[in-house]
């Protein structure tokens, strides 16, 4: 039987969730859908899109991370690092709806709050060149 909802929340902590997920995710080693079923709580309808999104389109995200990531691995980069990039690189490619500054926004906030230091530059200089390539002006 399914987890029970979280309820209605908005897109920012939709967001958040699937960060954390995202990272859970890839230190576990599980596919999408069997996170998402283990959870107490089922996650939001938008947490659950993110997440299926960075899962089906994680070969070309990852090769975008990699191309603007200069001289940085995607191995070497920590590993909430990844997580919070692979989420807005979905965002970026797969919900025009949204607009770009708000995810930069929020994702240099997330690698500020959750990762190292330097996480939030590093995070905001790699979108702002994805930005450009995915959404040109």
């Amino acid at each position: 039987m399914p987890a029970p909802a979280a309820g209605n929340i908005g897109r920012r902590e939709a967001r958040d969730r699937a960060v954390q997920l995202t990272y859970e995710r890839e230190q576990r080693g599980l596919g999408a859908d069997d996170l998402i079923a283990e959870q107490v709580l089922a996650p939001d309808a938008y947490t659950s899109t993110l997440l299926a999104g960075v899962e089906r389109h994680m070969d070309q995200i990852d090769g975008l991370i990699t191309r603007f990531s200069t001289g940085w691995p995607l191995q070497r980069m920590p590993a909430l690092d990844r997580a919070v990039l692979r989420v807005a690189v979905y965002e970026l490619g797969h919900e025009p709806e949204i607009p770009a500054a708000v995810i930069l926004n929020e994702a240099v906030e997330f690698a500020n709050t959750y990762s190292t230091d330097d996480s939030g530059k590093f995070v905001n200089g790699l979108l702002s060149a994805v930005s450009q390539e995915l959404r040109p002006s």
